[in-house]
């Protein structure tokens, strides 16, 4: 199952850009994964511009409304995806900093929360980052997660 995060904006924080490549390193080991930005603008343009890269994929639009998941919880519910076998890309939508439409959480699959608080953007790509290379490594084995 291929992944795909689309994001608004370019990052622009050193700390941002260097986790990012980290976590996209990290990640290359386990899975196919590859970021898109889209050009930022107001939350409807950005959430238009995220529909329309992402149609006929699995959308989870990342937002604080969203699912509060614990990781051993957002695992299971990945590997439920991945034995759909319907399910070839995930597509994870962070919008700009008005945060997503109400349409684009109505056409999402799944609204995932990272945390209570909001985040900013860029921290919340890495966020994400960090627990989809978790989620990979628990599935192959390796000590990263600890329970």
């Amino acid at each position: 199952m291929r992944l795909l995060i689309l994001a608004a904006g370019k990052p622009a924080l050193a700390y941002a850009k260097d986790g990012i490549a980290e976590y996209l390193k990290r990640l290359g080991r386990y899975s196919q994964v590859s970021l898109e930005l889209v050009k930022a603008g107001s939350s409807a343009e950005v959430s238009q511009r995220l529909l329309e890269k992402s149609e006929g994929m699995f959308r989870v639009a990342m937002d604080e409304r969203g699912e509060r998941l614990t990781t051993a919880e957002l695992a299971k519910r990945f590997e439920a995806l991945e034995h759909r076998g319907d399910v070839k890309c995930v597509a994870f939508l962070i919008g700009a900093s008005d945060g997503h439409t109400p349409e684009l959480r109505r056409a999402s699959d799944m609204v995932l929360s990272l945390s209570s608080l909001t985040l900013q953007h860029e921290l919340a790509l890495v966020v994400l980052l960090e627990q989809l290379y978790r989620l990979a490594s628990m599935k192959a084995g390796s000590p990263y997660h600890r329970e």
